[in-house]
């Protein structure tokens, strides 16, 4: 009996993106499970058996022994290894808090700087027992991510609506844009565009060295917008230089950098945050671990609503999620603190003005 080569493809790449790999891995099977993907079955299974996989565009003797062992009926190599080798388990408490989230608050796609389609995003999403997913891709300004223009922008609202008509019932895709607070503490997008949207993540990504006054009234401004939901890494720093595990434009080959953290008042920003009903982001990514473990029980002090979300840039990010649990649960963060265990629904009447 033979397994579907494609997706075990795609669940090694998924793995590969969890564990964070570096890139050019990640790309080596998604390249075959799409190669693969655009030809009938029998062809693929003829192609193995004369050997001839290795004459596609994107498929490589690692990725063609993992087809032929599908077919086979054996689970590959590779992918068993992955299996045996993956992370640590969650605590109890972070087990619970990870349990209780129905959906990720902030992804992105190849849109702008992901790695994947809004597709391939939604059903990993659902893969993870998610309810729901918001997508955020960048705002215009920060080119070096593409940028959604608000042009674009309209188009992918139309193209969210489209999927999410041929996504599995009691699933959704949410719209949300992770928007570029800009210098003044304005949000980079049109004011139309943001009330359309379900979910507004607001981040700094530049001037990140600006002193502590015009930082805290740079994140105070934003705060106050009506139209902002939830306070995304707000620190900025990095803690890894390891590779960011991004698939998209906007890696660029590079490696993460390691980066402090920005300065500002903490204790001003998060009490505007609970005036203004904004949430603080717990970012899951690793090279981010944004914000510290301090400043997590700061914000969970003043009474502040948590999201803890992946940031993901790939499917396999997507479970990233548990990282953040584990850094919540270490600073004693509630479920009910938490605005993604709300369904989507008790959500989207929050963000709602």
């Amino acid at each position: 009996m033979t397994r579907d080569p494609i997706a075990d493809l795609r669940r090694i790449a998924f793995l590969l993106e969890r564990a964070n790999e570096a890139t050019y891995r990640v790309r080596a099977f998604r390249s075959a499970a799409s190669a693969l993907a655009a030809l009938p079955a029998a062809e693929v299974a003829q192609r193995a058996r004369a050997g001839k996989l290795t004459e596609l565009a994107g498929v490589g003797d690692v990725t063609a022994r993992c087809v032929a062992e599908s077919l086979a009926g054996e689970e590959p190599v590779y992918l068993r290894r992955l299996l045996a080798t993956e992370g640590t388990d969650l605590d109890a408490e972070a087990s619970r808090l990870r349990a209780a989230l129905r959906g990720d608050c902030h992804t992105h796609s190849d849109w702008s700087d992901g790695g994947s389609p809004i597709e391939e995003m939604a059903l990993a999403a659902v893969e993870l027992g998610h309810e729901y997913l918001v997508l955020t891709d960048h705002s215009p300004r920060l080119k070096v991510a593409r940028g959604l223009t608000a042009d674009r922008l309209r188009r992918q609202l139309d193209y969210v609506a489209q999927v999410n008509e041929a996504l599995p019932e009691g699933f959704r895709i949410l719209t949300g844009i992770e928007v570029d607070i800009l210098a003044d503490g304005s949000l980079d997008q049109e004011e139309e565009l943001l009330a359309r949207l379900d979910v507004v993540v607001g981040s700094v990504h530049s001037g990140l060295n600006d002193d502590r006054a015009r930082m805290t009234r740079r994140m105070l401004t934003a705060v106050a917008n009506p139209h902002l939901d939830i306070l995304g890494h707000c620190t900025g720093r990095m803690v890894s230089s390891r590779p960011a595990g991004v698939t998209g434009p906007g890696d660029r080959g590079h490696r993460a950098r390691t980066r402090p953290e920005s300065d500002f008042d903490a204790d001003a920003v998060f009490a505007a945050c609970v005036e203004h009903r904004t949430a603080v982001e717990i970012n899951s990514r690793p090279e981010r671990q944004d914000p510290p473990k301090r400043l997590i029980r700061r914000a969970l002090e003043a009474g502040c609503l948590f999201a803890i979300d992946t940031d993901a840039h790939a499917p396999g990010q997507l479970d990233w999620q548990r990282f953040g649990c584990e850094r919540a649960a270490r600073c004693g963060v509630p479920a009910d603190r938490v605005i993604n265990t709300w369904t989507a629904t008790d959500l989207l009447a929050w963000t709602t003005p």
